[in-house]
């Protein structure tokens, strides 16, 4: 025999509705062995990064899908493998940002608010174009991550800089030699 309640309680709760418990730019205390300051200031510097990090994902996986032309094999295949790492970067950055105690930025209208990668167009750009494009996303990276690493080592949050040098510089850096060698003007063939 079933009670009303048993029915109840199979029932998901719809609509559910919460009160914010920790605001986005924010920590709470980890004994992590880091000052208040110091979490605050890796957690912004981590959240800028991992916004412009979505936003190249983002980039890698519509140029993944429009790619053109006679590389078109290669390079559908390359921008699909860089958008899984930089897929991995993303969670890697947001789980560093929860480790110190803050928020990471997750929401997509949230990340466009806070990068500093342009927009691209809605349409299709020539290759070459793409492809530059993924470069300077990298660059606004990697000159972002290269001072927030150095700026986090000098106040003794190695976990954040073994991360942005580890990861995202270092997968940067090699994903953006990638790019930047189909740019190179030479012929698809010899005559």
């Amino acid at each position: 025999m079933t009670t009303s309640s048993q029915h109840a309680s199979s029932q998901p709760w719809l609509h559910q509705k919460g009160e914010i418990i920790q605001e986005f730019g924010t920590v709470k205390q980890f004994p992590l062995a880091l000052s208040y300051e110091t979490r605050m200031y890796s957690c912004q510097r981590l959240n800028k990064v991992l916004a412009d990090t979505q936003i190249l994902y983002g980039l890698y996986k519509k140029h993944h899908w429009l790619m053109r032309g006679a590389t078109f094999y290669q390079l559908h295949l390359v921008l699909d493998k860089h958008a899984g790492e930089q897929l991995e970067i993303v969670d890697a950055l947001a789980e560093r940002v929860q480790t110190l105690g803050g928020v990471a930025v997750g929401d997509p209208r949230h990340v466009a608010e806070i990068t500093s990668v342009p927009r691209p167009p809605d349409g299709v750009e020539e290759v070459p174009a793409m492809l530059s494009r993924l470069l300077e996303a990298h660059e606004t990276i990697l000159t972002e991550a290269h001072d927030a690493a150095s700026r986090a080592g000098e106040m003794g949050d190695d976990g954040t800089e073994d991360l942005l040098v580890s990861q995202v510089i270092r997968t940067g850096e090699l994903q953006a030699w990638f790019l930047a060698e189909h740019l190179v003007d030479t012929p698809l063939v010899r005559t």
